[in-house]
């Protein structure tokens, strides 16, 4: 059973507990500098915005990483940094569309999510739920992609798709 991170903004207090545990968790230090999830603030619309690797099917940053040290694990479809082999070029940290992968200068390597092996502290220590650790399939995704889809095609049948309109 294959599970992502489901984030719903609005359910965010932007009280940074993701942030906190994610640092605790993966660097041993409650330092929101280095944690893999950042609550984006957007100050004029009084919202804030988790946001983390979303796990990509096609890896731009494990595509752009000379070393190959980045790899997909084969049962979670996680997209994992292997630091013995990582040289700290920074080369995925561009890559990513998402700005989702970190530079440690105390390691000299990069970090991003990995979901911390099947257990992701973030959504743990989420207080309001904004950050959950679903089944995928719970998730829509699917739907979400068919959707997509169908929209391209310019399908009607589409969420959001604009019915023709008659004319008299």
């Amino acid at each position: 059973m294959l599970k992502a991170l489901v984030i719903d903004p609005g359910k965010c207090t932007g009280c940074k507990q993701c942030e906190m545990a994610c640092s605790y968790e993966n660097e041993g230090e409650f330092n929101v500098a280095k944690s893999r999830i950042r609550v984006f603030d957007f100050h004029e619309q009084g919202k804030m915005v988790p946001y983390t690797c979303t796990q990509c099917a096609e890896a731009w940053c494990q595509q752009a990483c000379p070393v190959n040290a980045i790899t997909t694990d084969p049962l979670s479809l996680v997209k994992v940094v292997h630091e013995n082999l990582c040289v700290g070029c920074k080369v995925c940290t561009i890559a990513c569309p998402f700005g989702t992968i970190n530079y440690n200068a105390s390691t000299g390597k990069v970090t991003k999510c990995d979901l911390c092996q099947g257990n992701p502290a973030c959504s743990d220590a989420c207080p309001t739920g904004a950050i959950t650790f679903q089944d995928i399939e719970q998730t829509g995704f699917d739907k979400m992609k068919v959707w997509a889809a169908q929209a391209a095609a310019g399908s009607p049948d589409a969420p959001g798709a604009k019915a023709p309109v008659a004319k008299h």
